[in-house]
């Protein structure tokens, strides 16, 4: 709804806006930058007029001209003949929204991900291309994926020392529709009670909206403080008294090479982690997105060894490209009946060509993994290197594998340096959408998916992203609300 501010108000939400660092036009457009940016200030609020916010502020006219002059070339405020300019969002930003790329020119680190492993996956979708005449004839409709690619995970999983059959996969399209499809089919909604979902904290952030979306209540089970390089503690204490006090009907973890820390859970701790979830009667959900990205080769075994009620998410997204959109539910025959009835008011299977493809990929599932594994060692090291050097007051925890690094800032910016990073070129994925009820806003996810060079570029504009909030003060205070950008 739209309205109008007053100069008061506007003055009590600017604070102490002023440090001298900047011209003082620059700094009150950054502030009111922020506060549209952040939610404080609503979209299609009419600022106050210049003469009296002047009045109010105690500073020149010509200030507050040269300041709204500055809000409305960057795309922030509306300009309108006679008219009070409002408050709006540039197109830049809307180009940052949910499932969309960041702009052109912007390096884009609220993703980690990888492209296609080129060559690989077109040769996949050839062979696809030569088999799919042979289904033609048919519906094109296979709730539970076509039989060869349930085979070729099933004989995944079997090899890892899980014996699993065809009748126990479920193909999805991609692993957040195997999440929710679980949480469909589990998740109840009865008479205004939350069942309660038990979540590593932090967490995927994708993971925690689908939570909430079902209808459910994520209760957060912290990891331990930085461990030693390589322990990948959990706090197991502490996720046994959780399911002996909450009881929840699911319990939902990443062990693999977690996402954001790039913790790998130890043997020891999966099956200690299985059997309380049996005992609390909780579906343990665990999400393998990442599994295949061990890039220090340390052994593990797949969760689903360790309880006959533990739900596998798996994907090749992570591996191989996320455009495949292919991913799947390993899990009891039972269960797997239960998640196809709930996939049916959602869709009635994938995509015949992707799961052609896919069905190749999985069958050689280590081919292009040896040379993107050893680019991602390179990545890894490179990154760290740079943090070390270039910010040396971030707190750095050494990732076991997957695509990202988990960093303790100097202090609460994270959701701040989100809101500036656009000017420095780059994309960032707040800490705070890592966690429940706001946590996290020390901590930042950088993913070493870029290159070195890009790795550098991009560490530079945090230095000087940093830099700007050491100098302008009024930009380092908590924010009421975390951006909403895509994260991958």
């Amino acid at each position: 709804m739209s309205g109008q501010l007053s100069s008061p108000a506007l003055a009590r939400l600017l604070g102490q806006w002023q440090s001298g660092a900047a011209p003082a036009y620059r700094e009150l457009a950054d502030v009111v930058r922020l506060l549209i940016l952040d939610g404080r200030l609503p979209l299609d609020t009419a600022l106050p007029g210049e003469r009296p916010l002047a009045e109010t502020l105690g500073i020149s006219r010509t200030t507050i001209t040269a300041a709204y002059a500055q809000l409305r070339e960057q795309g922030f405020l509306s300009t309108g003949q006679g008219a009070k300019g409002r408050t709006r969002l540039p197109s830049i930003q809307a180009a940052a929204a949910p499932g969309i790329n960041a702009p052109d020119g912007v390096l884009d680190l609220a993703y980690a991900a990888l492209p296609a492993s080129g060559e690989v996956v077109h040769r996949a979708y050839a062979s696809a291309a030569t088999e799919l005449p042979a289904l033609l004839p048919g519906f094109g409709y296979e709730v539970q994926g076509l039989p060869g690619l349930r085979e070729a995970i099933a004989d995944r999983y079997t090899a890892a020392g899980v014996p699993t059959s065809a009748a126990e996969i479920l193909v999805t399209s991609g692993a957040q529709h195997a999440l929710n499809i679980v949480l469909r089919a589990l998740v109840t909604r009865s008479g205004g009670r939350q069942d309660k979902v038990l979540v590593d904290h932090p967490s995927y952030p994708n993971a925690l909206d689908a939570i909430r979306v079902a209808g459910a209540k994520a209760v957060p089970v912290a990891l331990p403080a930085v461990p030693a390089i390589g322990s990948g503690a959990w706090d197991l204490d502490a996720w046994e008294t959780a399911l002996e006090q909450h009881r929840p009907t699911i319990a939902y973890l990443i062990p693999d090479f977690h996402n954001p820390t790039g913790r790998l859970m130890p043997d020891r701790q999966r099956r200690r982690l299985a059997r309380a979830a049996a005992r609390a009667g909780t579906v343990l959900i665990a999400d393998e997105t990442l599994r295949e990205l061990n890039l220090d080769g340390i052994p593990s075994t797949p969760m689903a060894a360790f309880g006959p009620g533990v739900v596998s998410i798996g994907s090749l997204s992570k591996s191989h490209w996320g455009g495949l959109r292919t991913g799947w539910i390993r899990a009891n025959p039972d269960l797997i009946s239960r998640f196809c009835s709930a996939r049916s008011s959602m869709d009635l299977g994938g995509a015949v060509m992707e799961q052609l493809a896919a069905t190749h990929l999985v069958r050689n599932l280590d081919q292009p993994l040896l040379d993107r594994l050893e680019s991602l060692r390179a990545n890894r090291s490179a990154l760290l290197e740079l943090l070390g050097s270039e910010l040396p007051d971030w707190k750095i925890e050494y990732p076991d594998g997957g695509l990202s690094v988990w960093c303790r800032l100097p202090g609460p910016i994270s959701t701040a340096l989100t809101v500036i990073a656009p000017e420095f070129g780059i994309r960032l994925a707040a800490g705070p959408r890592f966690g429940v009820g706001g946590s996290y806003d020390g901590y930042l996810r950088l993913p070493f998916t870029l290159p070195p060079a890009g790795l550098r570029t991009a560490v530079l504009a945090l230095r000087a992203a940093q830099e700007k909030l050491a100098s302008a003060p009024q930009l380092r205070r908590d924010t009421a609300a975390t951006p909403v950008n895509a994260i991958a």
